[in-house]
C-alpha cells in the first residue's frame, strides 16, 4: 500500500477526546447558543429544542461510532472469474462542514478493480460513504478517507473515488453563491499509474458506456 494512503487512513480515524460531555451538558450548551442567537430558550417553542438537537447529533454524527473495517469485512470470492471494473455510481450523502458546522450534500462515485480475494457487497460501499460523511468533514478529507479505507480493507488493484457536492457554507453564508458545486477525486493503483483508466472511469460516469 502507498505510504500516502497509509497516512490518509491514519488521519481518517477520529481522535479520542479526554472527557466526553454528558447529555445534560450538551443540552445546556444548546440553550446557551439559543440565547446567543437572540432568542429565549425558555419560550414554549424552544423549551424542548436542546433535547431534540442533542438527539439529532447522535444521528447526524453517527459516523464516529462506525467502523469502516467492519463495513468492508464480508467479501464474496465466488464471482465466476470476474476481475474487471466494479463501479457504484451516484451514492447520495450528506455531511457537515467542520469549519462552520453547516451541511454539504452530494453524490459519491466509487470504482475499483477487485483483487484475487473477491468483491465486497455493493451496498457496503454506500455504507462506507456514510461512515465518514456522518462526521464533521471537509470534502477533500472525505474523498481521501473513503479510498484509504478501501485500499486497506479490500486491497484492490486500483481504486477511484469522485465526489461532487454543494456546500451550504458557500450558499447560505459568506459569498452566498447558490448552486455552486465542488468536485474532488482520488486515485490509487491502476487508476493512478494508467491515465487511460482515469479516462474510462470518467467516461462511465458521463455516458454509462464502456471502452
Amino acid at each position: 500500500m502507498d505510504d500516502v494512503v497509509k497516512t490518509l487512513l491514519t488521519r481518517a480515524k477520529p481522535q479520542p477526546i479526554a472527557s466526553k460531555p454528558s447529555r445534560e451538558e450538551a443540552e445546556a450548551a444548546v440553550r446557551v447558543l439559543l440565547a446567543y442567537s437572540g432568542d429565549d430558550p425558555n419560550r414554549e417553542g424552544l423549551r424542548d429544542t436542546p433535547r431534540r438537537v442533542v438527539a439529532s447529533y447522535d444521528e447526524l454524527y453517527g459516523g464516529y461510532r462506525m467502523d469502516a473495517a467492519e463495513v468492508l469485512t464480508r467479501v464474496f470470492e465466488d464471482v465466476h472469474g470476474y476481475d474487471d471494473l466494479v463501479l457504484v455510481r451516484d451514492i447520495p450523502f450528506f455531511s457537515h462542514c467542520e469549519h462552520h458546522m453547516v451541511p454539504f450534500t452530494g453524490r459519491a462515485q466509487i470504482a475499483y478493480y477487485p483483487s484475487d480475494e473477491g468483491v465486497v457487497g455493493l451496498s457496503k460501499l454506500a455504507r462506507l460513504v456514510d461512515v465518514f460523511a456522518r462526521r464533521l468533514q471537509t470534502q477533500e478529507a472525505l474523498t481521501a478517507q473513503i479510498i484509504a479505507a478501501i485500499e486497506l480493507n479490500l486491497r484492490p488493484r486500483g481504486c477511484a473515488v469522485m465526489i461532487e457536492a454543494e456546500h451550504m457554507c458557500m450558499s447560505m453564508r459568506g459569498v452566498r453563491k447558490h448552486g455552486t458545486s465542488t468536485v474532488t477525486t482520488q486515485f490509487s493503483g491502476l487508476f493512478r499509474t494508467d491515465p487511460t483508466e482515469q479516462v474510462r472511469f470518467i467516461s462511465l460516469l458521463r455516458h454509462g458506456g464502456s471502452r
